[in-house]
């Protein structure tokens, strides 16, 4: 393989490796709690509320959540089944208790959209360096000499903040199990949001024993 060639490669490769590492790390949680007088309970049938966004969005996160928690022993129902709400009307209070205790739910996970906000980021320049050959002089000062250098350049994320929320019915008004606030960085679609964050909540709520 030529230096050229050589270069080339390796400048492929990083970038690679630093589009792998972006891509990994897009959802995560930046804040979580845990009641410390959680006993363990189990929870079977637990509904699903997204609060607000888009009704589309909501139906579709709430039958992905749903479906992602639904698991023996344990049933996960979205609220719109139960409790239909155009466009981005508030839930009436004494309706949603009167579907807790009707249906029997003896937990619900309510999520919201906090906001959207958008971060600018200074990449400092970088260079690679080939590894060195060292067959001849001539091709381990060849290999060494040459650098490829990616100048500094900015980069603006768009961050999606979503609180999740997981509650016990037990107490007449509700027992708070379980919080955590979530980043998304760069959702490119509504549906790759979506899936992102319910995997990352079912398997803290797994982690924590919740389910």
């Amino acid at each position: 393989m030529g230096d050229a060639l050589r270069k080339q490669a390796i400048l492929i490769l990083a970038v690679l490796a630093v589009l792998t590492s972006l891509d990994a790390g897009t959802t995560k949680f930046v804040f979580t709690w845990m009641n410390p007088n959680y006993t363990g309970t189990h929870f079977k049938t637990i509904l699903v509320l997204g609060i607000n966004g888009k009704v589309e969005n909501r139906a579709e996160f709430e039958d992905r959540l749903s479906a992602a928690i639904t698991r023996p022993g344990i049933t996960a129902i979205p609220s719109y089944s139960l409790l239909p709400r155009p466009n981005s009307m508030p839930l009436d209070m004494d309706q949603l208790r009167d579907v807790v205790h009707g249906q029997g739910i003896d937990a619900v996970l309510a999520t919201r959209l906090i906001k959207v906000k958008k971060s600018v980021t200074q990449i400092p320049g970088q260079a690679y360096t080939p590894s060195p050959y060292y067959n001849s002089l001539y091709g381990y000062y060849g290999a060494i000499y040459p650098e490829v250098y990616a100048p500094d350049y900015l980069r603006t994320e768009r961050i999606a903040q979503i609180e999740t929320n997981f509650y016990s019915t037990a107490k007449p008004d509700g027992e708070l199990i379980w919080t955590g606030t979530s980043d998304t960085i760069d959702p490119h679609s509504p549906r790759k949001a979506i899936d992102a964050v319910s995997r990352i909540i079912v398997i803290e709520l797994e982690k924590r024993k919740i389910i």
